[in-house]
């Protein structure tokens, strides 16, 4: 259990961002490609259970005086440390060959997400602002590894958005270990040392703020109303502005943003606000009517 619990599977929810430009390109469910896509999921899951090793690997000492991440396999000691760098090579070396033989071009991406996250743990994640501009950026190469499997042309609205959200919860986690450090008096993590509770609130609501608006000119740009043929794709603007709203509650009434995949695992208002705007999306894209989208 403790071996499985070291790959860090309910993060793996990330990857599902690989699956993005197949959905806005209205081939969902063209199964070959969600086949290619799942196999590439498979692929980068492996790559980031690689990462999440090492960094645990290279944490241990900091992780054991975290309040939660302290029960980590490595941090505890329920998994040695020549175990978890034998997983870690194991994954490395299983997860480039599947993406070779699946993609060339996939495998050069993923090459990147893993050099540019392997220079995070090894020091770039010390570095205020730029550790949290690293994880933003993971989730953009995830959504272009899925636009490589599958052909699909990712649009610069999309990586924009995608960046920003990502951006947006990563400074609520530093926020989290702000909150930590006033309660145990010790910094979380050494970039830590580069913001304060001040700055990082005025940068969620800086961030969020931008989301919004970017968002909204995203839905009625023509180029946008010209490809889903419809003027009305700013509707869907109310799940994102209801999503960031109850994101932020969480951050600034219960203090509680140290994980954003278990706020997506256990949040209902959160998963029903994210269902609700893809099905909005999916109504737009996968049905449409025969109206023109000027009338």
């Amino acid at each position: 259990m403790q071996y499985i619990k070291l790959l860090r599977p309910k993060h793996w929810a990330k990857n599902l961002f690989l699956f993005i430009p197949l959905f806005f390109a209205g081939e969902i469910w063209n199964i070959h490609k969600i086949f290619t896509t799942g196999l590439g999921f498979i692929c980068f899951s492996m790559i980031a259970s690689s990462i999440y090793i090492i960094n645990d690997y290279r944490d241990i000492e900091a992780d054991r005086v975290h309040p939660t991440k302290s029960k980590r396999p490595l941090a505890s000691g329920a998994v040695s440390r020549t175990a978890g760098l034998a997983i870690f090579f194991s994954l490395v070396i299983a997860g480039f060959t599947s993406a070779m033989l699946l993609n060339d071009k996939f495998a050069f991406v993923l090459s990147i997400y893993f050099v540019l996250n392997m220079a995070y743990s090894f020091g770039l994640k010390n570095i205020s602002i730029l550790d949290i501009f690293i994880v933003a950026s993971g989730f953009v190469l995830r959504v272009k590894s899925g636009g490589v499997l599958t052909n699909v042309a990712v649009s610069e609205w999309l990586m924009l958005m995608v960046f920003l959200l990502a951006l947006f919860m990563a400074i609520a986690k530093r926020r989290d270990d702000i909150v930590l450090k006033g309660t145990t008096g010790k910094d979380m993590r050494k970039a830590s040392k580069g913001y304060n509770m001040d700055f990082l609130n005025v940068s969620l609501a800086l961030v969020s703020a931008v989301i919004i608006v970017a968002y909204i000119m995203y839905t009625m740009a023509p180029v946008t109303m010209l490809h889903f043929k419809t003027y009305r794709l700013y509707y869907t603007s109310i799940f994102v502005i209801a999503g960031l709203m109850r994101y932020l509650q969480i951050t600034y009434v219960d203090n509680d943003t140290g994980s954003p995949t278990k706020i997506l695992y256990k949040d209902r208002f959160i998963q029903i606000t994210i269902l609700l705007w893809i099905l909005s999306f999916y109504v737009i894209i996968y049905l449409p009517t025969n109206k023109s989208f000027f009338e």
